[in-house]
């Protein structure tokens, strides 16, 4: 992971307040995939600088430990709109993790993030309804490695978190980001961390929706995330059988009677990866 871009897609993330350091080793140690140290929503104004050199300190300490270690998370930071300095900062810490750049409403904003990071893989949130429309050409952006949806920012804008809205803001965001050779995004936050049955509902519904993965914001939210994602023993045995069967492509016939191809090896072998 030399530029933070992960090389097999995460299933589950796991956010941490940059100024909470007493939380950053249980969060490397949560079972995420994928750890987000959040330098913006979560971190009040006059404790910004401290987040980000907790945050460095951190990344610079176990720097090491995310290069060589196999079973080490991925790694992102987020960082405040707009904040240069944050980039170059964060450019010259010797870690392997990636930039989440938040309210992506333009794709030209990325162009100085580009310039300052120093090479490093960025995850584009957007937020908004110009974000939305725009989203295609921010996947488009060479520094640009996944999108994903801030769905609580763009429901405010909206005036709705309806089901209905949002299946049809995530199809947006995930058409943009296939079309562009980007993996499918991972689902956005779900904030009522008590909730675990709307979670799991809500989970549910964006990985019909073609989703793939969610973040979190407690780690009592990651079990049930990976469980949705996990592919049943159903699933495992479809994927076996697609791939004996079309090996050596053209179109055949399983023994359920279901006619396969080799347009569906990418689901199956998506599948047996996990």
């Amino acid at each position: 992971m030399s530029n933070g871009c992960p090389s097999v897609a995460p299933v589950t993330g796991l956010y941490v307040p940059g100024d909470r350091p007493d939380r950053f080793e249980r969060a490397a140690q949560s079972g995420a995939d994928l750890i987000i140290f959040d330098l913006e929503d979560s971190v009040a104004a006059t404790r910004k600088n401290a987040a980000l050199d907790n945050v460095m300190a951190w990344l610079t300490q176990r720097a090491a430990w995310l290069s060589e270690n196999r079973d080490a998370p991925d790694v992102e930071v987020r960082v405040n709109a707009n904040a240069d300095h944050e980039v170059e900062t964060l450019a010259a810490v010797p870690a392997s993790f990636g930039l989440r750049v938040p309210k992506v409403h333009d794709p030209s904003a990325l162009d100085r993030i580009a310039e300052l990071c120093g090479g490093r893989a960025v995850t584009a949130l957007i937020e908004s309804a110009v974000g939305i429309e725009h989203a295609a050409r921010t996947a488009a952006h060479p520094s640009v490695a996944r999108l994903a949806l801030g769905e609580s920012d763009l429901a405010s804008e909206l005036g709705s978190r309806e089901p209905e809205v949002m299946d049809y803001v995530r199809a947006r965001v995930l058409v943009a980001a296939l079309a562009c050779g980007l993996p499918a995004p991972m689902l956005s936050v779900y904030p009522d961390t008590h909730n675990l049955d709307g979670l799991r509902a809500d989970t549910e519904r964006g990985k019909r929706g073609g989703w793939w993965g969610r973040v979190a914001i407690h780690p009592v939210q990651i079990p049930l995330i990976r469980s949705v994602f996990a592919p049943s023993e159903q699933e495992r045995e479809w994927a076996r059988s697609v791939v004996s069967a079309v090996a050596d492509g053209g179109v055949t016939t399983l023994d359920n009677g279901e006619m396969v191809d080799s347009a569906m090896l990418g689901r199956a072998h998506r599948i047996l990866e996990l």
